[in-house]
């Protein structure tokens, strides 16, 4: 393991709602202030609660049902692209302070950044450069960040997670001795990165509720309750970590696959749900043209409705072809579907995914592999993205598209499933 590495976590608090209240000129920690779409039922999720609904004991992914009643609150539609271009300019920041080797982003609102060789350069600790990249933020974007220092990538996140949320300047800063000393005892378990209830759970159960209960644990006894996942979990326990920022930069996944997914505003019947299964095949294959790949297998997952008691239906398609034609992919992924998929079941979540996806460079076809309709087809395919890439997603459409409960008009309109905002 390095020695002597200092490392900063910076997450964005509140992102989304934050932004939102930005927009409207509003103090997040004084307005009550939910991301949803109301549109939607009762039953959706926030994707973000103000930290002031927060100090009021509502959690940030709550269901619109579960806020409490009396508490009066602005529900703001989710807009995708703004908070994309906001989190855009936050980058923009960082990069004024550090290189962006040296910074990993975790996700839309939270990043890694190594800053052992930038600290003797400003002549700064790593909790005054924390402090003047939050300052930054907040002057530009006004957008409160909250920072955690640690001597390892998990250390970082531990500070930011719960050292940070427990003192008034919110920046945590942690080493092995520090996290040993005052985290060892805390509770519960799922406050820690990467322990679910499933591992706090199965942790319980065999009496262990903290930390220092893992490290002082029999190793043996753990890795027959998790495998070679133990192995983490100790090395977590004693606040070691060895991957590196530079391991993060060098990782090569050994196969790589694109998907879809979507859970279906309400329950469709076989046919309806093969409908929506055809859309989404179609989608990823005009996905993968747009990025010149090819694909030799199909996987599909279907969940039912929660009131039914039916296991989700699973399972993979192997093509005989390497390609990204619409027309090949399609017809496989209908034989799967009708192969693996109740027909009497009502269908609520859909995943497609697209396997072992490489360079069209090693498109492969089989002796009965028309190659001069594919060509052709993969024309047609090129010219329809020219057509939504200048016009739109929704400037050229199948007719199944338009058809009764298709969803692909509606999701072109938005990004990650929500709402885009334009």
């Amino acid at each position: 393991m390095e020695k002597n590495k200092i490392y900063v976590c910076i997450d964005l608090k509140s992102f989304y709602a934050s932004v939102e209240c930005q927009q409207r000129s509003l103090d997040p920690f004084t307005t009550n202030l939910v991301v949803a779409d109301p549109e939607r039922t009762e039953k959706t999720i926030c994707l973000a609660v103000s930290p002031a609904m927060k100090a009021l004991g509502v959690p940030g992914r709550c269901r619109v049902f579960e806020i409490p009643k009396n508490i009066e609150y602005v529900m703001a539609p989710p807009r995708m692209q703004l908070y994309i271009d906001y989190a855009a300019n936050i980058y923009s920041i960082y990069l004024r302070y550090i290189d962006k080797a040296d910074i990993h982003v975790y996700s839309i609102d939270e990043v890694f950044m190594d800053v052992t060789d930038y600290l003797q350069m400003y002549r700064m600790t790593a909790r005054e450069l924390g402090i003047m990249i939050m300052d930054d933020i907040s002057r530009t974007t006004g957008i409160t960040a909250t920072c955690g220092i640690g001597t390892n990538l998990y250390l970082a996140k531990i500070a930011l997670d719960i050292t940070a949320k427990h003192v008034a300047d919110h920046i945590g800063e942690l080493d092995e001795q520090s996290y040993r000393d005052t985290l060892w005892e805390h509770c519960p378990l799922t406050d820690f990165w990467r322990i679910g209830r499933g591992i706090a759970r199965r942790l319980e159960s065999v009496g262990i509720t903290t930390m220092k209960g893992i490290a002082q644990a029999d190793e043996e006894s753990l890795y027959r309750l998790f495998g070679i996942d133990a192995e983490l979990l100790i090395d977590h326990a004693w606040g070691r970590e060895t991957t590196t920022m530079a391991d993060i930069k060098a990782y090569r996944p050994k196969s790589n696959s694109i998907s879809s997914g979507q859970v279906l505003g309400c329950d469709y019947s076989f046919e309806d749900g093969r409908l929506i299964v055809k859309e989404m095949a179609d989608m990823l294959c005009l996905e993968l043209v747009d990025k010149g790949m090819v694909t030799d297998s199909i996987t599909l997952h279907i969940g039912y409705g929660n009131r039914q008691e039916r296991r989700p239906a699973h399972g993979t398609a192997a093509m005989t072809v390497t390609t990204s034609s619409a027309k090949v992919i399609m017809e496989y992924t209908e034989g799967l579907y009708t192969r693996i998929v109740d027909p009497h079941g009502w269908i609520h979540r859909v995943n497609l995914t697209f396997n072992n996806v490489v360079d069209e460079a090693y498109q492969q076809y089989d002796l009965f592999t028309d190659r001069a309709e594919l060509e052709r087809e993969h024309r047609i395919q090129k010219a329809m993205l020219d057509i939504k890439e200048k016009y739109g997603k929704n400037a050229i459409l199948k007719g199944m598209n338009l058809e009764k409960g298709a969803t692909t008009m509606e999701r072109n309109r938005q990004i990650g499933g929500h709402r885009s905002g334009d």
